[in-house]
This record gives structure tokens, sequence and C-alpha cells, in this order.
């Protein structure tokens, strides 16, 4: 049996998740903090399902890079300026591009203990912010020394334990699954196609809240607030979906001269936020999105990183009792083309299931929305078509991978 942490869930509900638009790296949301993002989704979602603030028991919610000064209080501040009351507290959670799932799995643990009812799950990422930092000056720059300021938003995709970047591992996958580069453009080509028919037919709109310019007022406390760029007064749509040919996808350099992976068929990169209420089956008054099953995340080689979907979706079936033929539609997560196709390979997935409204090369991974909004579309796409279960999974930097059950119930 897969190896790896599993949990299991009676009766927990996904009840509302909503997103912002994601926009691409310096784009309409790029200036403003991932805390003011998660504000927003974070009273959407109350808004949506009528659930009062004052009924939330708790609050979690994950941001991987510290994109403004007060980022401590990321958690805290979303729910106060949601509305939550003082007296429940906030929990930062993360495991980096499984952040998402990490929300939704220890909400329903703390559900399942009988710590809370509600609990308000918010993921939110400025990729735009991710600050150029320099570790090792506190103590001043000494006459000669190289100054050693980096780029985190690029020098983050490196593990040092390997020695290689996440982009090196996809390409690694690529050798050892015989991936060609054409395949990867093939199926980058089939992300934005997807991406571009959904987001055609309103699809994504039922999960994207319009962001304007707005103030984020807590009596007694300061004012926060999203400001937008000149001339911008309204995003609703993700920014990056366009359609993307092969004649235009071929063309462009690989990042590394002996790897397949390049900036059209890799995760775009994006700013967004994205938030969800879980409650318990015994306190809803409306039908959910979907019930939440059951969790696992496994660890795998960090230099390989790319393929721990495919290990935590083993080990989700497993436990669960069920087979790939059991689950209707699959949301993995694009992190590089090359590896989605690893894993799709080493599963023998079903492609016409997996991500059928295109995925993260299409519409962008902002590292803690994206789990959410991976649940969400999943949630969304088993309750439109009358499906039954469905399987969300990412690959996480540092040899991880994890992946969430979710089961639509008739009303």
């Amino acid at each position: 049996m897969t190896r790896g942490h599993y949990a299991a869930f009676e009766d927990i509900h996904l009840v509302a998740a909503f997103r912002t638009p994601f926009t691409d790296l310096n784009g309409a949301l790029g200036a403003n903090s991932p805390t003011d993002l998660g504000i927003k989704v974070a009273r959407e979602v109350l808004a949506a399902c009528g659930t009062s603030p004052a009924d939330v028991d708790s609050v979690i919610a994950g941001s991987v890079a510290q994109a403004s000064v007060d980022a401590y209080l990321l958690p805290r501040h979303i729910g106060l300026y949601a509305g939550v009351p003082q007296e429940v507290p906030a929990l930062h959670a993360q495991r980096v591009c499984g952040t998402g799932f990490e929300l939704l799995k220890q909400a329903a643990e703390q559900i399942a203990l009988g710590q809370a009812t509600r609990v308000l799950c918010v993921g939110t990422e400025s990729m735009t912010r991710n600050p150029i930092v320099a570790y090792t000056h506190r103590g001043g720059f000494k006459l000669g020394e190289q100054v050693a300021f980096k780029d985190f938003l690029w020098e983050a995709l490196m593990d040092p334990a390997p020695g290689v970047s996440m982009i090196q591992t996809a390409d690694k996958l690529a050798q050892r699954y015989a991936i060609t580069r054409e395949q990867v453009d093939v199926y980058a080509e089939r992300s934005f196609a997807r991406a571009v028919d959904a987001q055609a037919q309103g699809i994504f709109s039922a999960e994207i809240v319009a962001v304007g310019n707005e103030t984020f007022s807590l009596p007694g406390y300061y004012d926060r607030g999203i400001r937008l760029p000149r001339k911008i007064n309204r995003v609703d749509q993700d920014t990056h979906i366009r359609p993307s040919p092969r004649s235009v996808l071929n063309p462009l350099p690989s990042v590394y001269d002996d790897g397949v992976q390049t900036a059209g068929n890799s995760a775009a990169v994006v700013d967004g936020a994205a938030a969800a209420l879980v409650m318990a089956g015994s306190q809803m008054g409306t039908p959910s999105l979907a019930r939440l099953c059951a969790t696992a995340v496994v660890g795998v080689a960090p230099e390989l990183m790319g393929i721990g979907p495919a290990p935590a979706i083993r080990l989700l079936l497993e436990r669960s009792g069920l087979t790939l033929d059991d689950i209707d539609c699959l949301e993995i997560n694009e992190a590089q083309g090359a590896q989605v196709l690893a894993v799709a390979r080493e599963l023998d997935l079903d492609l016409t299931k997996l991500n059928v409204h295109g995925g993260a090369i299409a519409i962008g991974h902002p590292l803690a929305a994206t789990g959410l909004r991976l649940a969400m579309t999943l949630a969304r796409q088993l309750k439109r078509d009358g499906m039954r279960y469905g399987i969300a999974a990412a690959c996480i930097g540092g040899g991880q991978g994890m992946a969430i059950l979710l089961e639509h119930t008739p009303e």
C-alpha cells in the first residue's frame, strides 16, 4: 500500500467557493496585497451562501510568498475584515502548491474533532509582489563582498537539495517517460483551447467574483482595500486565457537547452485569491457544492516532484475503496505540461476526463489559491454534469503530492 497520510470524512461539505479572476504578472491585481485579495473573496463567499460572519468558528488561510510586510497577520486580518468575531482564531497553513487542499483538509479535521462547524478557508497569492530579497545583510554590507539580493519569484523555483529547479524536474520526467517537446506543446494547445471555450461559455463565471476599487472597513481600525490601475474599474475574467495554437507555442525556446518546458507550456504566473466555506452537513440549510470525502498527501523524490499526484491519487483510491473507473473527472494542476503528462502515463489516465476546461497552463497558478480553484471547478463540474466522484490533485515543490476526493450528492 502507498505510504502517506490519508484522512476520510463522513459528513463534511464544500458549501460555497469563489475566486477572483486570475490576472497576469504585473496586471490589474498586481499592486494589491494578498491579504486584501483574500478579504475580498472571504466576504463574497459568506455573502453568497447567506452565512453570517458571526457564525464562522475558524479561519484558515494560506499564502506561500511573503508578499507584504504584514504577511504574518494575513489569516487574522482576513478573518477580522471579513467580519468574523474577534474571539474566533485564525491559522496560517502552507503546503506550497498544495496549500489550497491543505486548507480544506485542516478545515475538515477541525470539524471532525468538534472544534468548529463552519470554517472559512482562503488561499491568496500575489506573484507580482514576490519580493527582491537579501537574507545575509542584517550585519551590513562588507567591503568587496557580493551584494546578495535575489529575485524570490525566480530563485524559489530552485530546490537546493537535488540542485535542480522545478522546471528541470519536469524535464527529468519527460526523459523518464519519453515525452517529447511536441507532445508537451500539443497538451498545452489543448489546455488553452479548452479554457478559451470554457470562458466563452461562461463556465468560469460561476466561480469568479468581479473585483473593483473597494474599501474594507472594520470599526475601530484602519481601512484596507483594493485599488486597480488607472483606467481599470473592474476585472471580471482571467486574463491569461487566449488562443495559443502550436504555431505560437512551437517557436518558443525551452527554458533549459536540453529540456521540453517553455514559457508557453508551463503554468502561467498570475495573481489571485480563492475562498471556500466548509461546513458540517448537519448545519447546512442549503445544498452544498460537494461533499469532501477524503484527502491524501505523500512524499516523492525532490528531483521528480512533479510525479507527486500519481502516488497521492493511488493512496486516495486504495484507502477509499475506489478505482479510477469510479472517478468521473479529474483536475490535476498543470505546473508544467510534461509533469501532467507523466502523471497521466503513470496512472494510465483517460485524458478525456482530465482538466476538461483547461488548466494552469492557460488559467494560471497563484500558488496558495490553486488547490481551492481546482476544488471549486471540479465541484461545479460534478454538479453541472450529474457526475458522482471527482479527484483534484497537485504536485508540490520539495517532493510531495496531494489529492482530494469530492462527491456530488444529489439534492
